[in-house]
């Protein structure tokens, strides 16, 4: 599966459009549709500038490491909501946090385990603090996983 045009419109209203590097809720740089690293591999840095075509075409191809973490780690039928709730979760926590997961565990055993929920929101702290924005992402991201 891929993300579809749908999912890129959520996770573009859940991580904003940025055009200059700045420090996300977890001290790291940021840019463009939440990205803190280019294609090729490098961190993004301050003072990092890129346009909103650029922006989009990191996205894509970066999204392509995603969907793949997501189709190999998922065992289990989905739908495309629960596809494009997976993907901007693991896009946001990344793909060893994704992989680790207790929410990718039980989503293996069961993909409608309500148990589910709980598991997204376990992932709302940053150096143990509760982030109120990181909150309503993964409320949000929840939302649409279990949407039919």
């Amino acid at each position: 599966m891929k993300i579809d045009i749908d999912g890129v419109n959520f996770l573009a209203d859940l991580e904003g459009l940025e055009l200059q590097a700045y420090k996300c809720s977890a001290g790291v740089w940021t840019i463009g549709l939440g990205s803190t690293f280019y294609a090729n591999g490098s961190k993004v840095k301050r003072g990092d500038e890129i346009t909103k075509e650029q922006a989009y075409q990191l996205f894509h191809l970066v999204a392509i490491r995603f969907e793949k973490v997501i189709n190999d780690n998922v065992k289990k039928p989905i739908n495309q909501n629960q596809f494009n709730a997976l993907f901007c979760f693991a896009y946001n926590i990344g793909i060893t946090g994704f992989i680790n997961s207790t929410l990718l565990r039980y989503l293996n055993v069961n993909p409608n385990d309500g148990n589910i929920a709980k598991q997204f929101l376990r992932w709302n702290k940053v150096a143990g603090e509760e982030i109120k924005g990181l909150t309503n992402r993964r409320i949000k991201e929840s939302a649409l996983y279990f949407k039919k």
